[in-house]
């Protein structure tokens, strides 16, 4: 498969997840959105407390006031003295938290109720609390009477049929007596919580007997601000909310997202004892919005929150005051959902397009964490800084998904294919080479293809003779030993084990995969084979066996490399003019009396001043119509170079006389084969001269 092939699969699969995660965002199932709504949680907790607006004030009825008050509920003379009192310490806006719903049956209730409505009527500034229930109810029409003209008077859009609020059928409401006509407003004081229990957002608006009413904490704030409530409803529900210039960011339903401040107690709270015995100081409260609620375990209304699983009710009302006043609002708006879906789509496609690029499973495990990671910290960005409550569940389904899908596509079909090339290409290629073919087998072209190499031919001299001075069991132990340190050397020095034969090696280097110094590491492992040959003829000598001597030639050029012969067999090979020279080069070695010959490319390709290397002859080898330029890697009397080199030059230029005696010198001096073939010639040429057109060189007839 093609890289382009291997990129579009794995984007397929992003893709597909996509499609999955975006499926169900859109269909939004229970158990689904219940781990969301936790994950949100967690983020929340993540962030920490933060500081409410100070002007919202809880007025508790805590365990500090049951103990010197009394049980509740208290005698209503002690709340009407707790009202007088809160306007005396300057409170701008006093909301109930609580529902005065049946007469006083107190020995003195009558006038106890009365007491306590006229305090609400003297201060002027109270908003009585009433309670939404969702069962039917008989409702007391004189008592409704008092809240029927706080209903909202929306803006309704053409085409409004019904408007889409949370509806209720009954209704709790306070006494004539206690609210009827000193209430300065009145607003419900229902929550609701989610699917799993938990209370995060805040109902502002609701319907009754088609009508419209606010909450408690919504006419609070808009008697403190001294805005209107100005509410706009479309065919698909609630657009536009707001309080004079602060814009409330409800969703269709009249619900908005509660930024929750921290546990019980992050407000600030005081004792309703405290001030019913004015122990607070003259203007403790001045120009607060008060909210009157119980906090004492036992008679409050506990409500799990994301922080606190039992925050009291009335923290929930000002948590709603505190957004407001604060303008600090969790948003879940057309935006929001822009967003959401954005990630839910280029995510996991922009993981797969990773997955795509990664050379294994490791390294596609970190692109999956990193992704997921990065995900969550941009969510919590997006969060933290600008209030946007994105989904976290459905884009980590996707990134999953991904991931999953994709990591079994490439442990079933890529990793299969390199298990199966590695163990194709293990006994015959460098380690290095095999981890990369089963990293990346695509890039292997096994049907055959053109490239550069380096190939190594190495033959043992005498072959034949030797194997006959030998039983069969000595012989194969001999090639055995002499084979498999020659062919670990290949493979350490990155080059591909092409084939045996016989005693002969034939080794790639440049193929199946790029080694780009592929002439220098294929001179390396010759002179490598050449030193392992010292070591190994000294074991043989110890244990009386015969030594052995090679002859290695090495040619870099253009070959047609990949998997050759027929259905049933193949192997994996080259072939070309330039793996028969490698060949020709091998066999020359007995006609110069050396050991490691080298063609003029190769020599061009290799300036590491390790190796030292001399002209040989220029040589019309069977097969070729061109000469070409031989070398000899030189393993030992290098400091002949220059005077062979002077030889070489009266030999070319017909001085046959001197060349033979500087090339007598040099071969009696250190018994230099490829000397005593030239002292030869020249006395060839002494006897019977090329003549004029004699171009110096060599014609050989074997292969």
């Amino acid at each position: 498969m093609n890289s382009i092939m291997r990129h579009l699969v794995f984007i397929a699969f992003g893709a597909a997840a996509a499609a999955v995660s975006f499926f169900a965002f859109h269909s939004g199932p229970v158990l689904f959105d219940r781990v969301d709504m936790k994950l949100k949680d967690s983020r929340l907790l993540w962030r920490g407390a933060r500081t409410p607006d100070a002007r919202v004030v809880i007025v508790a009825l805590d365990p500090k006031s049951i103990k010197e008050v009394g049980r509740w509920p208290w005698p209503r003379k002690d709340v009407a003295e707790l009202i007088t009192n809160l306007r005396g310490y300057g409170a701008k806006v006093i909301g109930l938290d609580m529902i005065f719903s049946e007469p006083d049956n107190s020995c003195n209730g009558p006038e106890n109720d009365l007491m306590l409505g006229k305090s609400i009527f003297d201060a002027g500034n109270v908003v009585a609390g009433y309670f939404f229930r969702a069962e039917h109810l008989a409702v007391d029409e004189a008592a409704f009477s008092q809240i029927a003209s706080t209903r909202l008077e929306p803006k309704i859009a053409e085409g409004v049929k019904e408007v889409p609020l949370f509806s209720f059928n009954g209704i709790d409401l306070n006494i004539a007596a206690v609210a009827g006509q000193g209430a300065l407003d009145h607003g419900f004081f229902t929550v609701m919580p989610e699917q799993d229990g938990v209370y995060r957002r805040a109902v502002l608006m609701a319907l009754f007997k088609g009508d419209i009413f606010a909450s408690l904490s919504l006419k609070c704030l808009s008697y403190f601000l001294e805005q209107p409530i100005e509410l706009q409803v479309s065919p698909n529900g609630v657009t536009e909310f707001s309080l004079g210039a602060i814009r409330i960011p409800v969703d269709v339903v009249g619900r908005l997202p509660l930024n929750y401040y921290g546990a019980n107690g992050s407000f600030r709270t005081v004792s309703a004892v405290d001030v019913i015995k004015k122990r607070l100081p003259a203007a403790a409260l001045k120009g607060s919005l008060v909210l009157i609620g119980a906090t004492e375990t036992g008679i409050f209304d506990i409500r799990p929150t994301p922080f606190d699983p039992v925050l009291p009710g009335v923290e929930i009302h000002a948590t709603l005051a505190s957004n407001v006043l604060q303008n600090n609002f969790i948003r879940h708006n057309g935006e929001t959902r822009l967003l959401e879906l954005c990630a839910i789509i280029a995510i996991p496609l922009l993981l797969g397009l990773l997955l795509s690029f990664a050379p294994g499973s490791l390294t596609g495990l970190l692109f999956f964490i990193s992704t997921g990671g990065s995900y969550v910290a941009l969510n919590y960005r997006v969060f933290d800084v600008y209030h946007h409550d994105m989904t976290l569940i459905y884009p980590l389904m996707g990134i999953t998904l991904t991931y999953l899908g994709g990591e079994a596509y490439r442990s079933l079909v890529i990793d299969r294919k390199g298990r199966q090339l590695k163990k194709a290409f293990s006994s015959y290629v460098s380690p290095d080479l095999v981890k990369q073919i089963e990293k990346n087998p695509d890039k292997l072209i096994l049907g055959g293809e053109q490239r550069e190499l380096s190939i190594l031919f190495s033959d043992i001299r005498g072959f034949t003779t030797l194997s006959e001075s030998l039983s069969p069991q000595e012989l194969v132990v001999l090639l055995n030993e002499y084979l498999t340190p020659m062919t670990r050397i290949v493979l350490e020095e990155r080059g591909t084990l092409d084939k045996f034969i016989g005693d002969a090696v034939m080794a790639l280097f440049n193929a199946p995969l790029d080694v780009p110094d592929h002439a220098i590491c294929a001179c390396n492992a010759a002179v490598r084979m050449m030193n392992e040959l010292n070591r190994l003829n000294e074991s043989f000598a110890a244990r009386g066996l015969h030594s052995i001597d090679i002859g290695i030639g090495i040619n870099t050029g253009p070959a047609v490399v990949g998997n050759m012969g027929a259905d049933i067999r193949f192997d994996y090979t080259a072939i070309g003019d330039s793996v028969n020279l490698a060949s020709r080069l091998e066999g020359l070695n007995k006609q110069y009396g050396s050991h490691i010959l080298v063609s003029e490319e190769t020599r061009s390709q290799v300036q590491d001043t390790r190796f030292v290397f001399r002209e040989v002859d220029r040589v019309r080898v069977k097969g070729k119509n061109l000469p070409i330029v031989m070398y000899e890697l030189m393993l030992r009397n290098v400091e002949i170079l220059p005077r062979f080199e002077d030889a070489l030059r009266m030999y070319r230029t017909q001085d046959f006389a001197a060349a033979r005696q500087m090339f007598d010198d040099i071969a009696s001096g250190c018994d230099d084969g490829v000397s005593r073939l030239y002292s030869n010639r020249c006395s060839e040429y002494l006897a019977e001269p090329p003549g004029g057109d004699w171009d110096g060189v060599f014609i050989s007839r074997s292969k």
